[in-house]
């Protein structure tokens, strides 16, 4: 990194530790402690606060800029790679952003949980209780302005997308004094092998938006929109949870004066909604474990210790037991557990405790099932990694090149494989 930092705009954020992994965490934490009492909430409206400043701007057009090329990639994909060989005419303009898992949240948006009679007591039911309310609900109210379902699906992620590059940027310059390292970590997360996710219906770019900044309020002190913008993010996926655990750890590890104490009920308003959603489902199928047996039944997602799923996994990667691209997909989700792993060893050992914890509790939830699935897409959601990234190729250009190079050609296939069809992950 740069040793002469660079003075903070007026619209940046009020910094709470001088570096993501450079400096001893009790005394950011003490530094941060007294910046945030110094730093009245009412010389800044929330308005002021939240709108974008120049910086802002360059990012947002980094993204427009991603996502042109993640269009531009399903549009080739359409052309060149059709389902019918001998086809004369492309599929339908949306139909490659239709994959896999959008079929159950349209499913869930369209018709509900359990429609007539329909559930879990029916052979072939398609366990989509296994997916959280969030995303289904906002594509539902959304629909109601936009006709096409797809369309609909498409404007929630490019929309949360936006909003979640703002926050990861604003996270970044918390950390990294260095004026382009904002850039460099939303240019690292938009250029990530799993990307693609962020572009299409799923729920990866809507739980940013709201996990992000309810990180940075965490951060700024708002233990009240922290725990509003949480709640809602447990909406939207399991992973939420392990974030209210990072808010809460957090909480106790920087709330020293008493009035801050008085904020520490809401900290268990992102337990309500999951409670909810457990109600719900015991309503209706008389299983206050039906959102993990479903888990269980369509994804093997069943308890298994960590040394099982780890062979499980590599014998499905390496022996030739699977299709090739199942192989292939198998092999990634091994990559990206060794990823994680090393993400939060780093982080225990420079003492960044919450975020420890966050991408700790993920790699614990998704690795003891009978095999590693979603590992790769979960990196999407672990900011710090980016962060790191991007403190580190502050340090030199050949670490961006290095990781540009590689990581571009994964991320190329990733999308196409998502586009075709031929995605095993």
């Amino acid at each position: 990194m740069s040793a002469a930092p660079s003075r903070l705009r007026p619209s940046a954020p009020t910094p709470v530790h001088r570096s993501a992994l450079r400096e001893r965490p009790a005394a950011g934490l003490r530094a941060g402690s007294r910046r945030a009492d110094r730093a009245a909430p009412a010389r800044r409206s929330p308005l002021r606060r939240w709108r974008p400043s120049r910086a802002d701007r360059d990012v947002l057009w980094l993204y427009l800029l991603s996502r042109a090329g993640v269009w531009a990639t399903a549009y080739c994909a359409r052309w060149l790679f059709p389902a019918d060989r001998d086809a004369r005419r492309p599929a339908p303009v949306l139909s490659t952003f239709e994959q896999w898992d959008w079929g159950h949240y349209l499913r869930i948006a369209r018709e509900g949980y359990f429609p007539g009679s329909a559930g879990p007591w029916q052979s072939g039911w398609d366990n989509r209780e296994a997916f959280f309310p969030g995303f289904p609900l906002t594509l539902r109210a959304v629909h109601a302005v936009v006709p096409s379902w797809t369309a609909a699906g498409l404007l929630i992620s490019f929309a949360a997308g936006a909003v979640a590059v703002l926050a990861l940027a604003r996270i970044a310059r918390l950390h990294l004094p260095e004026t382009i390292a904002d850039r460099r970590a939303v240019l690292l997360l938009l250029c990530s092998p799993c990307a693609v996710f962020l572009a299409v219906g799923y729920t990866e770019a809507l739980f940013l938006a709201l996990a992000l900044p309810a990180w940075l309020a965490a951060q700024r002190g708002d233990w009240r929109l922290a725990a509003i913008l949480t709640a809602l993010a447990t909406t939207v996926r399991v992973s939420g949870l392990f974030l209210a655990a990072a808010v809460a750890l957090h909480f106790l590890l920087t709330a020293r004066a008493d009035r801050r104490w008085r904020a520490w009920p809401w900290l268990a308003l992102p337990a309500l909604p999951v409670a909810a959603f457990t109600g719900f489902l015991h309503a209706r199928t008389g299983d206050w474990m039906a959102w993990q047996h479903a888990q269980e039944r369509g994804w093997y997602r069943a308890f298994h210790p960590p040394w099982e799923t780890w062979a499980n996994t590599w014998r499905d990667a390496f022996d030739r037991t699977r299709t090739t691209d199942y192989a292939f997909m198998f092999q990634a989700e091994l990559a990206a557990l060794a990823v994680g792993v090393l993400l939060c060893g780093l982080l225990l050992l420079r003492r960044r405790w919450p975020e420890a914890l966050y991408v700790g509790l993920s790699l614990c939830a998704l690795g003891t099932s009978y095999w590693y699935t979603s590992i790769p897409r979960a990196t999407l959601l672990w900011w710090p990694l980016w962060i790191a990234l991007a403190g580190w190729s502050l340090r030199g250009p050949r670490f961006l090149v290095a990781h540009l190079c590689l990581a571009a050609p994964v991320t190329t296939v990733f999308a196409l494989a998502f586009f075709t069809g031929r995605w095993a992950g």
